[in-house]
């Protein structure tokens, strides 16, 4: 698993700001002066990045009152992360659009595992931010979640680390009715999802069934409820 380094060659703040076609007539723009900033350049990884627009054009950050600003859509793009602008709602999405609402955003019973460490929380050369992080050796195999009745269906990601899962079991704490039974995953079949249909319940307990001595990787952002 790799993190990502991004270094600025200059002596200066920087900042992402966003831009957008379209957005000119906006009553809620003001209009300043800046300045292109030719001399300003982007590492990654200790290599030099060109920024690109979403046509391919080349795109040079812009210098405000001693901040400097980078094109969001470039720097996603350099560092292989999903963006998207969503025009109703006016905002920027990073990572992953999902169709319901993301674990991270309910009530999460587990604070061993859980984790917003880089070095944990990136799987397969990406960061998915927030994570149940279960290393070889943890006693650990249970999570429980909150959706309270609110949701239909959860669909959770999870990842065998090192060693194979037996299998996954998602189930009602309240009535101790499993919903759910995943069979075997192994370190090859990389993020699997499981769906399970949890129509009123209100305490979720996921258990994964696994050798002491291998982990697992549950993604809590792109996890999610519908």
């Amino acid at each position: 698993m790799k993190k990502k380094i991004v270094s600025v060659v200059a002596g200066v703040t920087v900042l992402v700001g966003v831009f957008g076609a379209g957005v000119y007539a906006s009553p809620h723009l003001q209009e300043i002066r800046a300045y292109l900033n030719s001399e300003l350049k982007i590492r990654v990884n200790g290599q030099i990045q060109q920024l690109n627009d979403s046509s391919g054009h080349n795109v040079l950050p812009i210098t405000y009152n001693g901040t400097t600003y980078l094109p969001v859509r470039a720097v996603s793009d350099v560092l292989n992360i999903n963006v998207h602008y969503d025009q109703a709602a006016k905002e920027v999405v990073l990572g992953e659009r999902l169709e319901g609402v993301a674990l991270v955003e309910e009530r999460i019973h587990q604070t061993q595992l859980r984790t917003t460490d880089p070095a944990h929380t990136t799987y397969g050369g990406r960061n998915y931010g927030e994570v149940i992080y279960s290393p070889a050796g943890t006693n650990v195999f249970t999570t429980f979640y909150e959706p309270r009745g609110k949701y239909q269906k959860i669909y959770i990601q999870v990842a065998a680390l090192d060693k194979d899962i037996e299998s996954v079991e998602i189930s009602d704490h309240e009535e101790k009715l499993v919903l759910k039974r995943h069979g075997l995953i192994t370190p090859q079949d990389g993020l699997v999802t499981i769906e399970a249909d949890i129509t009123g319940t209100q305490t979720l307990v996921v258990r994964v069934n696994k050798d002491r001595s291998g982990g697992y990787f549950i993604p809590l952002t792109t996890s999610y409820y519908k």
